[in-house]
């Protein structure tokens, strides 16, 4: 059992939680996730590590609840647990003394470039980091960013916050004023296909964090595999960091769309057991 020290929300739907896990919190590297199982009949599912402490022994997980399993742990509160979370797994971002990085996220990818920022700092690398959501209330930690990175350029589709516009739009800026020697993405497909086409023709170096349907998160049932350099991935063993110039995005678009009307039946039979159950009080 795991057992929530701190739960908060941070934006609308969007969930962090300070969870006491020693033995991950003391392996935890940037780019690792965990796979966890709220109980003993629930669904498995992978959430990045977006910060740990090893000396309190807790990790923090940053989520949006979108389906049925990020809604019920959305409702756990403090003091309560979660019966398993395995990791951490997945390989590590490559850390090295780059120069001048880029880090982009999009909504919720903020929460797997955190602790990137922190590695990259501590191997004194320049990190700008740019950030984008469709409005101000959905962007996630950027003063914690802000006090970490030597730049944060913030976007927005209605331009509440930072400036009007696409992250794209912000890292071509960057890339055309200074030499840029690593750029890595994380967020929705279609953001981190736009940022692959975007930095190539710069010869770029440019990393993305996958996010493929995962099962049990050690490759045994193959429900992750991606398509990179026309071969098949494993996101889950071999990622889920991978060469953005060779993901075959139009592919893991189409995966992700598998189960989506069994993820809609599903929420909905769990909304009408809530109300069954709270509506009536």
């Amino acid at each position: 059992m795991y057992k929530i020290l701190q739960k908060e929300t941070v934006a609308p739907q969007v969930v962090a939680m300070i969870v006491e896990a020693p033995h991950i919190a003391r392996h935890h590297q940037a780019g690792n996730f965990v796979v966890l199982r709220i109980d003993e009949k629930g669904e498995r599912i992978p959430l990045t590590i977006a910060d740990s402490d090893s000396e309190k022994g807790t990790i923090t997980l940053l989520f949006q609840k979108i389906g049925k399993t990020t809604e019920e742990l959305g409702r756990l509160k403090a003091g309560k647990t979660i019966r398993d979370i395995a990791g951490p797994l997945g390989h590590a971002t490559p850390i090295l003394d780059y120069g001048h990085c880029v880090l982009v996220g999009g909504g919720i990818g903020s929460a797997t470039l955190y602790p990137i920022l922190k590695a990259l700092k501590g191997k004194n690398n320049n990190v700008t980091v740019i950030l984008g959501a469709r409005n101000k209330e959905l962007l996630v930690w950027g003063d914690r960013f802000s006090e970490l990175a030597d730049e944060v350029l913030l976007t927005t589709d209605d331009g509440s916050s930072g400036r009007r516009g696409l992250v794209t739009e912000a890292l071509k800026e960057v890339m055309d004023k200074s030499k840029v020697e690593i750029v890595i993405a994380v967020g929705p497909i279609r953001m981190m296909q736009a940022v692959a086409e975007l930095t190539k023709p710069y010869n770029v170096k440019t990393l993305v964090s996958l996010n493929p349907v995962m099962v049990e998160g050690t490759g045994m049932c193959g429900a992750c595999r991606v398509n990179v350099g026309g071969k098949t991935r494993f996101a889950c063993v071999e990622g889920p960091e991978f060469d953005a110039h060779d993901v075959d995005f139009k592919e893991l678009g189409n995966r992700l769309g598998f189960y989506r009307e069994e993820e809609q039946e599903s929420m909905e039979i769990f909304r009408k057991k809530k109300c069954k159950g709270e509506c009536k009080k």
